[in-house]
């Protein structure tokens, strides 16, 4: 098997970019979710990953009506430039760009003939036309000024190429302790692609969302990260059981050679048994074993510090991930913060998980 990353509508049009190779390179705005050969066209750029396809904003389109503007300037077959952006249209928040939604990073894609600095500027563009508040990219190393990003985190990544034995050797030492605890334990790792194997990870993902004092997002928008992600093999849910009991379950896409961690959850009556060890690890072997060169553990908290060493002990490489924002009304790129943790945390922690669930749903289609 090799690594998949079909994610697409599965229809087929002629996408720009076979024009002669003179000229400056034009930029368009695109409707990924209208079908063509997106991901095959985006598949070119080599720095190409998985929420620069298709799939994520059919799940985005589909869960919250965001409706999708990616400036894509391509010749001759081949990605120059893109900048996938989503309009997120809320009563409550505003009218906004955001490169993506609910995607840990989602840098701009550049090359000598089209730089972030002109797809950026598209943004704007579209954004006074559209009128956005604000324009919002995730990942990138600034836009040619002297400007300081709204808010930074931490990226970790683990290279995959390196063989069980050296990737084992590279896990700290209470990893590869809590690895042989689990499988003493007996428990049991399997690989799901059903939509059963989404509702497991569905129960424990509330559990752990109430836990850390925050509401999960609402099944709906699971069911369409399943048939967009899951279910068309650009993803997999990993489950860890006890006997019948599911312990443990994580969420991972891919696209080409790069997979990411996405989500994870457990139920926190049975962390003693080291199954989210148990479960991250037959994961990356998984994926090394399938063709995978590089994981992607998503963003943490600068404040973050538990996330940050957990992920530092499967021998990740750890770099800073900066968000951008510019505010179209000052004209001015502008200041932020990590909402993660807060006086909400509280309130979620005490909330019955039923009504943790009712304000996820209610909640997220105006979030980003």
């Amino acid at each position: 098997m090799h690594p998949r990353g079909e994610g697409s509508a599965g229809r087929t049009s002629v996408l720009p970019g076979s024009e002669a190779s003179v000229g400056p390179v034009p930029l368009q705005v695109l409707d990924p979710t209208s079908g063509g050969e997106w991901d095959g066209l985006v598949g070119t750029h080599p720095g190409a990953s998985f929420f620069h396809g298709s799939a994520w904003a059919n799940v985005l389109r589909d869960a919250y009506g965001h409706r999708p503007f990616y400036i894509l300037g391509a010749r001759g077959g081949r990605v120059l430039g893109l900048l996938p952006l989503m309009e997120v249209q809320s009563v409550l928040t505003g009218r906004r760009g955001v490169a993506l939604p609910f995607a840990d990073e989602c840098p701009p894609l550049e090359s000598e003939q089209v730089t972030r600095r002109q797809l950026f500027e598209k943004a704007l563009e579209i954004g006074r036309s559209r009128k956005w508040s604000y324009v919002e990219c995730r990942g990138s190393e600034g836009f040619g000024g002297s400007e300081a990003p709204s808010v930074s985190f931490y990226a970790h990544t683990l290279d995959l190429t390196r063989g069980e034995q050296d990737l084992f050797a590279g896990l700290d030492s209470p990893a590869r302790r809590a690895i042989r605890k689990a499988r003493r334990e007996g428990l049991r790792f399997e690989i799901s692609r059903s939509l059963d194997g989404m509702r497991i990870f569905y129960g424990l993902h509330c559990r752990t969302r109430r836990k850390h004092g925050l509401p999960p997002q609402s099944f709906g928008f699971f069911q369409a990260v399943f048939g967009w992600i899951i279910e068309r093999e650009a993803g997999f849910i990993g489950l860890v059981y006890q006997g019948t009991e599911p312990l443990a379950a994580l969420v991972f896409f891919y696209s080409g050679r790069r997979a990411i961690y996405k989500y994870g959850a457990s139920n926190e009556k049975y962390l003693s048994l080291r199954a989210n060890n148990l479960a991250m690890w037959e994961a990356i072997l998984w994926l090394g074993n399938h063709g995978f060169a590089e994981l992607h553990f998503g963003r943490s908290s600068r404040g973050g510090e538990g996330l940050r060493r957990y992920k530092m002990s499967w021998g990740a490489v750890e770099r800073r991930l900066d968000y951008w924002r510019y505010d179209l009304g000052k004209n001015a790129f502008v200041g932020g913060r990590d909402r993660a943790a807060g006086w909400h945390n509280r309130v979620f922690r005490a909330l019955p998980l039923p009504v943790c669930r009712w304000v996820g749903a209610a909640l997220y289609p105006h979030l980003s």
